[in-house]
């Protein structure tokens, strides 16, 4: 009989893919209802959403190709060994750390796995070396800033509603639901960043409720309270909640601020975003420091970082100092180098390579980022960096001839998930420096980029990954690619 959406089989899960799907291998005569005898059903593969290798489950199919079939685990009939259980209440429903329930180290098996096929198989890349991923020393609490969502709209969960309890529906102070934009799962907790955020999280909640402030509706947009970010340092004694509104209300957010610093000495600044947006981003259209003076500092390394509420700074601090050092190891300055550093943001990459090399030259779109990035150079005292505004969706180039900047011997690059625009690709090859130093947060646009740059001359010589979120499916990952001398291969 022919399979079809929505029947229930059972399935023995292989492999693993990417984005936390289980493979198992099925009759593909079976689930097609055909009849065929030439193999092709060995082929035939079921991804089955949130499971691992050496489960075996009941699933239901949710989509059925010619060439794959997708389903989704409904009961675990024999768990795998390399299962955990997971330490946070809220597990598969925030839908934040989707793999927190598979022990850690199978997290960073699975993730080196990843990189490495898609640089063989998405790449065509074999002759390269990749080196053991890096771990996360703190697999829980590891995160200095999270960003919390208000709604009028709550997710109630199974036991909420199955509860006799009274549930205020039209407020919740949480994360999102995944693919479900509009409703927010209300927490009391998370585990990825400190305790003391939690109970700040908690202590805003109760404080607006009890005085009923009006939440920004995403459907009509009215309202007042939009969102909740918590910034702390992880090596100095810093921490900064910012509030984002839809509008001004100096008398209520004083009164806020009052309250909390009272309960909560340790916050040393509070900021109010005001957001205008339609769309639900955590960044205002202008800022207003209710206390303090609107900045915590971290430390990167050696060097120390002021970081404003809408600076972009890498949520896991510890581990961001393994990649930028990576980063190092792979470029192996001899002190004399002229480097360029593309999406350089705050300046973290150029100030912490600056004193390792003659001198860098750091790129960035982004106004506010320049800014910060300038303000970290003197923090730090480093004077051999400079910072200049380029889009870097065009070409740059014009920018090095009219400041008469000498030519790069190293080029890091560390663009965002969409990775490098072709653009910017071709700029870097045409400025053919010796060694490129590619960071990146998606391997897939990494090894698209990459792939052009080896068309022109270069070679891929290694990898290392490095992970910077445990618990989820990102994962980093520096490449080191050098210029091939004229004929070599």
């Amino acid at each position: 009989m022919k399979l079809k959406k929505g029947d229930i089989v059972e399935l023995h899960i292989e492999k693993y893919a990417f984005e936390g799907k289980g493979i198992a291998k099925v009759s593909k005569n079976e689930l097609l209802g055909i009849n065929e005898e030439d193999g092709n059903e060995k082929n035939y593969v079921v991804f089955v959403h949130g499971t691992y290798p050496g489960d075996v489950v009941k699933s239901r199919l949710i989509k059925i190709k010619k060439s794959y079939a997708e389903a989704i685990a409904v009961e675990i009939l024999s768990p795998s060994s390399d299962r955990t259980q997971a330490k946070c209440k809220y597990f598969g429903l925030c839908g934040g750390c989707k793999q927190q329930d598979l022990s850690y180290p199978k997290q960073l098996e699975y993730k080196q796995k990843q990189v490495g096929e898609i640089f063989n198989k998405l790449g065509g890349f074999i002759d390269f070396s990749t080196e053991p991923i890096l771990p996360s020393d703190n697999v829980f609490f590891y995160r200095n800033k999270m960003e919390f969502s208000f709604s009028d709209k709550r997710w109630l969960t199974k036991q909420e509603i199955s509860s006799n309890d009274t549930l205020s529906k039209d407020f919740a102070l949480g994360l999102h639901i995944p693919k479900i934009y509009d409703k927010v799962l209300d927490i009391d907790e998370c585990l990825l960043q400190s305790d003391l955020s939690n109970q700040i999280l908690n202590f805003t909640r109760k404080f607006f409720l009890e005085k009923n402030i009006s939440v920004y509706s995403t459907k009509t947009h009215t309202g007042f309270l939009r969102n909740l970010v918590i910034r702390q340092s992880f090596y100095n004694n810093y921490l900064m909640v910012n509030l984002v509104t839809s509008d001004e209300d100096e008398i209520l957010l004083k009164e806020f601020a009052n309250n909390l610093i009272e309960k909560f000495p340790a916050v040393t600044t509070v900021v109010n975003n005001i957001s205008k947006k339609l769309s639900s981003v955590a960044v205002g259209d202008y800022e207003k420091v209710i206390y303090g003076s609107g900045f915590i500092y971290d430390k990167i390394g050696d060097y120390n970082f002021r970081i404003s509420a809408n600076s972009f700074f890498q949520t896991n601090t510890k581990q961001a100092e393994k990649l930028y050092q990576t980063a190092v190891d792979f470029a192996q300055f001899n002190g004399n180098e002229i480097v360029y550093d593309l999406y350089s943001g705050a300046g973290t990459i150029a100030i912490f390579i600056s004193q390792k090399v003659r001198k860098v030259f750091a790129f960035e779109s982004v106004q506010s980022a320049v800014e910060d990035a300038k303000v970290n150079a003197q923090l730090n005292n480093i004077s051999n960096v400079d910072f200049i505004i380029a889009d870097l969706y065009k070409s740059f180039l014009p920018l090095v001839e009219k400041n008469n900047l000498p030519k790069p011997d190293v080029i890091i690059v560390d663009p965002p998930r969409s990775g490098m625009h072709k653009n910017t690709v071709d700029n870097v090859i045409a400025l053919a420096p010796d060694k490129i130093v590619y960071v990146s947060c998606n391997p897939t646009t990494q090894v698209r980029d990459i792939k052009l740059m080896v068309d022109a001359g270069y070679k891929l010589m290694k990898i290392r990954p490095v992970d910077m979120f445990p618990h989820t499916y990102h994962i980093e990952n520096v490449s080191l690619l050098k210029k091939l001398e004229h004929g070599s291969n």
